[in-house]
């Protein structure tokens, strides 16, 4: 709190600045009285989030949203951490898996989750649902992933999502998942975030030894099969009996742990689900701690922001839903990504529940989405690869991207002028800053998010989400404000009519 305050106390200690500077000569260079004129009023310029909200109470509010926010990020680290948080705070809502309130829940497979909250308007009139992704980049530990290789234990990797291999390397990790026993009963595995827990890591080339690999493209330098996450060094012990030590001894070690704290064997990895992920919690950045600095906030940032909008909206007129899904970074295929039926499953219990006469067709061409997904920050050292009237800033509130896709547009879902007429005045309604942007200059950037997937169904969508820096990165950065304003915006669209 404190750090948030002396932030706001910074910031506020002029009135802030609406009005331009007049351009003027004076005689007296040194008692210069320039005078203000009135914001041309047919330019458009976007407003800064920290102009926008900068009163004592909302510094509070944003103290305690990034707060929690912080937590979260540091608890939920994969997909199935990440649905299982959102399921217990809606329970604890009182949203249940039944049909008969007017709040439902629907978790699937513990990697996807469908709520909604019926409002007071007929479905025909269409839902206003925000939808999002609760996968992120890492390394998944292959299926058989134990191998000896001189000194030390090793699992092999296969790595998920779009990485830049290189900033893998020689860092903390920590092991997430889930192991599943021939009998079907699942175990549970956080290893390397308790501080008095050993952590993971994956060895580097030293620059004494990589003169060929600098001579090298980063796609040739750094080998995916050479992933290989170090998990111990010390051989196993030589029993009484035995004359040489046994073969693969720092392996038989490593398993001999593995079986100790989690009664498992090396077949059990065969059903297991294990992923390294960057160790340690998610922190704030920056002397002002303004920026907030941590694994997976693409996409989690949007998970965690409308899960807040839908907890804290007021009764909605439309029927508000959220839809959580899995795969994205891969494609989104899948029974629990965005190309699956399960979207369709979970609408169709709704009308059957609350106005079983109404059609599917019908509900959906009725509904408006945002596909909450985060947009490529303007990079202060790499200006170049952005066009930068129509990139994203920090600080500058949620970015709409109208369309995705890349190159000619191709692969995109975009949005009608209609629909971003509707949503500007929305957020405009309420002093909400926003922007819009694409990801990169036209021939270098471009990407994919599900919101393709919804316009199949003939609703109207488009993106929505916070603006980050070092996208895909194992520490990603995201703005205090922006995590606010994000918030806003989704209740915003949430209380609509």
């Amino acid at each position: 709190s404190a750090w948030m305050c002396a932030l706001w106390r910074t910031r506020n200690s002029h009135p802030p600045r609406v009005l331009w500077p007049k351009l003027c000569v004076c005689d007296n260079l040194n008692e210069i009285d320039c005078g203000i004129m009135e914001k041309d009023p047919y330019a458009y310029t976007p407003v800064s989030g920290w102009e926008t909200y900068n009163t004592p109470e909302h510094a509070e509010a944003m103290e305690s949203l990034a707060r929690r926010y912080l937590e979260f990020l540091s608890e939920c680290k994969t997909e199935r951490e990440t649905v299982a948080y959102v399921q217990r705070r809606l329970r604890d809502a009182g949203y249940t898996e039944e049909h008969n309130g007017g709040a439902v829940v629907r978790p699937f497979r513990g990697k996807a989750l469908f709520a909604a909250r019926r409002g007071t308007l007929p479905l025909t009139r269409g839902l206003h649902l925000i939808s999002a992704h609760a996968d992120s980049p890492r390394l998944d530990f292959k299926q058989r992933p134990l191998i000896e290789q001189p000194g030390v234990a090793q699992a092999k990797t296969h790595y998920y999502g779009g990485i830049r291999k290189y900033q893998w390397l020689a860092r903390p990790l920590a092991l997430h998942g889930v192991i599943v026993r021939r009998n079907g009963e699942r175990v549970s595995v956080i290893l390397g975030e308790d501080p008095a827990e050993p952590v993971f890591t994956i060895a580097d080339l030293l620059p004494h030894l990589a003169q060929k690999q600098n001579t090298q493209t980063v796609t040739d330098a750094f080998e995916a099969e050479k992933l290989n996450v170090i998990l111990g060094h010390r051989p196993a012990d030589k029993g009484a009996e035995d004359k040489d030590a046994p073969k693969d001894a720092v392996k038989k070690h490593v398993l001999e742990l593995l079986g100790r704290k989690y009664d498992i064997t090396e077949e059990d990895l065969v059903s297991a689900e294990l992923q390294a992920v960057p160790a340690g919690p998610a922190r704030r950045v920056g002397l002002d701690a303004a920026l907030l600095g941590g694994y997976g906030q693409d996409d989690r940032i949007c998970v965690f922001t409308a899960l807040e909008a839908l907890l804290s909206a007021d009764a909605p007129q439309h029927t508000v839903g959220v839809i959580f899904w899995d795969k994205e970074e891969i494609g989104s295929d899948g029974a629990t990504g965005a190309s699956s039926r399960f979207f369709q499953y979970c609408v169709e219990d709704c009308i059957a529940a609350w106005q079983p006469e109404a059609r599917f067709s019908e509900v959906m061409l009725a509904t408006r989405a945002l596909s909450a997904d985060v947009q490529a920050a303007l990079d202060p050292d790499w200006q170049d690869v952005h066009e930068k009237q129509n990139a994203a800033q920090l600080g500058y509130g949620a970015c709409f991207s109208k369309f995705t896709g890349s190159r000619g547009k191709y692969g995109a879902s975009e949005a009608d002028a209609e629909y971003v007429g509707w949503l500007r005045g929305v957020l405009n309604a309420r002093n909400i800053p926003w922007q819009m942007a694409e990801c990169g200059r036209v021939d270098l950037g471009g990407g994919g998010t599900v919101a393709l997937f919804l316009a199949a169904y003939g609703m109207s969508v488009i993106d929505l989400g916070p603006a980050v820096l070092s996208m895909h990165s194992p520490f990603e950065l995201s703005s205090a404000v922006d995590l606010y304003a994000t918030v806003e915006a989704y209740k915003a669209f949430m209380e609509s009519c």
